[in-house]
């Protein structure tokens, strides 16, 4: 619940709001994924500011995320019973506070358990404050140094998420699918660009890493690169039901142990499992694809990883009910080469940790002179 609390707190650009957003599709029992190396790249070069990698390293967004930068209007009437906070001037009052708090409780609604509403919105409402000061002392800190992002930047970073988009999915229907503000998005962007190049400046320009640097990390890393074991493997699936009597049990598990029959007998693997699975995968022959461990539940995992290559297993019994499995590849664990790919990708990562490391810096100072007060909660 926190991480998701945190996702609305922090991943509010446009870049993170349109990947983030409801593409994908539903789970399915027992679907497999394709195991890939536990290394992931940081934010894209110059279309948003760094976003925190977390410590166990994985596939990351290709475009960054980073805290909301709206400008912010001066509140002159407002006095300090009405303020919420106030950064060199500039002030949130309460009741935007409140309406901003209800918006975000609003995309999460059903996703807090009842018993967690009130630290949630505690939470919520610290990470809307921060947001403020933050967003109020960059604005500041880009119109002082004239601090630009030209139309055709912004409209490269729109070409880059379009890109980034799931097969089939077009950006327009996830503007209006989310009720997403075209106009705010843009202006996200832009400002994350203005943000990008104050980044630079410090960085005394374009990031650059050595190969030294590549290879250190490398070597000091390299449990960060390690495939773990996987099995390729199909199966064709008698299912049981909440309501199965023993009678019924007993009689699905000697369904499945004919179609075993069958298989051992020459029977076409992929066309029993389409005329006779319970799975959704028969569509696919009972193919499940590769997987590892911890990604099936253990009776399935236990015989599939155990199984000699090509054998049609033993029929297994598991709370989905009775499974045939062939197992079609094996892979040992391994750890990834120093491959170009695998270099570019610890590359993108490093410059991500030194976007990080100097945008931090310009944080750190832009707060240490300011004058910022947060009254109450």
């Amino acid at each position: 619940m926190i991480q998701k609390i945190g996702r609305y707190i922090m991943i509010v650009t446009a870049c993170s709001l349109i990947l983030g957003m409801t593409v994908g599709c539903g789970s399915k029992e027992e679907k497999a994924k394709t195991a890939k190396p536990v290394i992931a790249p940081g934010p894209a070069e110059t279309t948003a500011a760094p976003a925190a990698v977390p410590t166990a390293v994985q596939e990351a967004a290709p475009v960054a995320a980073f805290p909301a930068v709206h400008p912010a209007v001066p509140e002159k009437k407002a006095d300090a019973a009405g303020v919420a906070v106030e950064v060199d001037g500039v002030k949130m009052t309460k009741a935007q506070l409140n309406t901003e708090l209800q918006k975000r409780l609003a995309m999460l609604k059903g996703q807090i358990p009842a018993d967690k509403l009130e630290h949630a919105k505690a939470e919520i409402r610290k990470g809307l404050v921060d947001e403020f000061v933050m967003s109020t002392l960059l604005n500041k800190e880009v119109a002082a140094k004239k601090v630009t992002a030209t139309e055709k930047e912004i409209a490269a970073v729109m070409e880059e998420m379009k890109s980034q988009l799931p097969a089939g999915v077009t950006m327009d229907e996830l503007i209006k699918k989310n009720r997403i503000d075209v106009a705010k998005m843009r202006d996200d962007i832009g400002m994350n660009i203005k943000i990008n190049k104050l980044i630079e400046k410090a960085l005394g320009g374009k990031i650059k890493i050595t190969d030294k640097e590549t290879a250190d990390f490398y070597e000091k890393n390299k449990d960060k690169f390690t495939k773990p074991e996987t099995v390729h493997a199909r199966h064709i699936l008698v299912s049981r039901a909440p309501a199965d009597t023993e009678k019924n049990l007993t009689d699905k598990k000697a369904k499945a142990e004919d179609l075993r029959k069958k298989l051992l007998g020459g029977a076409d693997f992929a066309d029993l499992a389409a005329k006779n699975s319970d799975c959704p995968s028969k569509q696919a022959g009972g193919d499940l694809g590769t997987f590892a461990r911890g990604q099936m539940v253990k009776p399935f995992e236990d015989a599939a990883f155990s199984q000699e290559k090509n054998a049609i297993g033993p029929v297994v019994e598991t709370d989905f009910g009775f499974h045939i499995i062939q197992v079609l590849d094996h892979q040992a664990s391994q750890v990834v080469k120093l491959d170009t790919d695998t270099k570019q990708r610890i590359n993108t990562y490093l410059e991500s940790e030194k976007r990080k490391s100097a945008f931090d810096g310009i944080v750190k100072g832009l707060k240490a002179a300011a004058n910022i007060v947060v009254y109450g909660k």
